[in-house]
């Protein structure tokens, strides 16, 4: 019985042993990976210790080499005596690589605990993963509002050198209170960039998008729109306040305003009518044939035109045409830097028409008004939703006078853009409302942009 218990209790051990040991010896292995910029200075150490103790034996008048060989020599000459060398060899072998790997385990476990002390994973898996986002390509991404924050919540996982540029144009909400009462640049569309940057801040993240449901004035206002007006008035502007928001939230990427310019829409509709305000447009309820903004040509934010222009790859949208992406394009700076800039250029297109804004509008709708505001030509490829959502999501947009944007493609062509046609939709089958899903999205922008440049 006994005998059996051994046997059984070994077969255990060795099922347990052939999991956990190439695991470790996997997480080991992983040092020597390229790029980690880790073994050269282990290296360099090692180097270091050695020509410390030469220098130390030259200092004190003695022939280091000499005396070593010797020792060396007596030392070994005696081991094999003692045990045959076929024995001794592999033993003091493994001996010393025992040693090796006890060592650098305990070490690389300190540092990871002082570093990581919730111990979510291993140190050598997080130096791999920020070396590879550090090595992603430069994105910069135009547009505002849930759209463009659901795109960067996906591109983060593929590169840490993203640009959000947001348009300030924003007059409702929250954002409008603060920018009517006093004077800031709208923060909404910032701050959720900022969230959906932010590098796994579970809590911060939660925090800064607080919403207040209670207070004497504070209802309705997000925690993070009042930290980032505080900050603008400590720091003196808005730029100054996304600086040091982005360092609490350890964000990858940067986020930056279009301008600092108080900008301020206006459109012009078929009736007639000339409206004012970001938020009243899309109440309006009009077709609209012109857009512009107050004051007209408002000057770029410097480093909003350098990351374009250094940028390896330029997205435009999703979001709501007129409201979110056109507000950026309105700056003549920012539209011409696009216009001049060798990145790929790509344009994701809504997958629903936006009632007081896009009634009506197919994919080349869309194309058509942002070459007219712009003037010229932007962008190269259109990224179009594939499938239709279901029957239930569609008489629930029908009621709010909303429907897919239908793809015309032969139009498309004609404009000279190529469409990439692709499912990156997500449906909420309780709400029947639908939106980009930000991994997906994500995935296939970028594998467009490998199939381009690889």
């Amino acid at each position: 019985m006994s005998i059996g218990l051994l046997k059984q209790a070994f077969q255990v051990l060795k099922q347990e042993s052939r999991y956990r040991t190439p695991a470790r010896i996997n997480q080991w292995f992983k040092w020597l990976a390229p790029g980690l910029l880790v073994k050269r200075w282990l290296l360099i150490s090692a180097a270091g210790v050695i020509f410390v103790a030469l220098g130390l034996a030259i200092w004190s008048n003695l022939t280091p080499i000499y005396y070593i060989s010797e020792f060396t020599r007596d030392f070994l000459r005696t081991i094999t005596r003692l045990i045959p060398s076929y024995i001794s060899g592999p033993i003091v072998v493994i001996s010393g690589i025992l040693l090796i790997l006890w060592g650098q385990t305990r070490s690389l476990g300190s540092i990871t605990e002082v570093l990581m002390p919730q111990g979510n994973g291993d140190l050598v898996d997080v130096l791999m993963n920020h070396r590879r986002l550090n090595r992603g390509p430069k994105i910069v991404v135009l547009g505002g509002g849930t759209g463009l924050s659901t795109l960067l919540r996906g591109l983060k996982t593929y590169s840490a050198n993203i640009t959000a540029i947001v348009t300030v144009a924003d007059d409702g909400g929250s954002s409008g209170r603060l920018r009517r009462e006093i004077g800031v640049l709208p923060p909404g569309d910032i701050r959720n960039c900022l969230a959906a940057l932010a590098d796994e801040e579970k809590l911060l993240t939660e925090l800064f998008q607080y919403r207040f449901r209670a207070g004497d004035g504070l209802v309705g206002h997000s925690f993070g729109n009042l930290f980032l007006t505080v900050m603008s008035e400590v720091t003196g502007d808005i730029e100054q306040a996304i600086t040091a928001s982005s360092k609490v939230l350890a964000i990858r990427g940067q986020v930056l305003p279009a301008t600092l310019s108080d900008m301020r829409l206006w459109a012009e509709l078929a009736d007639g009518r000339r409206i004012e305000g970001e938020s009243n447009i899309t109440e309006a309820r009009g077709k609209i044939v012109r857009i512009g903004c107050t004051p007209a040509n408002p000057p770029a934010l410097p480093k909003a035109i350098q990351a374009i222009q250094e940028a390896d790859y330029l997205v435009i949208g999703p979001g709501s045409l007129y409201t979110s992406i056109i507000p950026n394009l309105l700056v003549p700076e920012i539209t011409e830097a696009i216009a001049q800039s060798k990145a790929l250029r790509i344009y994701v297109c809504n997958i629903m028409t936006q009632p007081g804004e896009t009634d009506g509008y197919t994919v080349a709708d869309h194309i058509r008004m942002l070459d007219q505001v712009a003037g010229q030509k932007l962008f190269d490829a259109v990224l179009v939703q594939k499938t239709s959502p279901s029957a239930q999501s569609l008489i629930r947009y029908a009621q709010e006078g909303s429907h897919p944007v239908f793809f015309d493609r032969e139009d498309v062509m004609r404009l000279g853009r190529r469409a990439i046609v692709a499912n990156v939709m997500d449906e909420d089958v309780d709400t029947g409302y639908v939106r980009h899903n930000s991994d997906r999205l994500a995935r296939i922008l970028l594998r467009w942009y490998g199939r381009i440049r690889g």
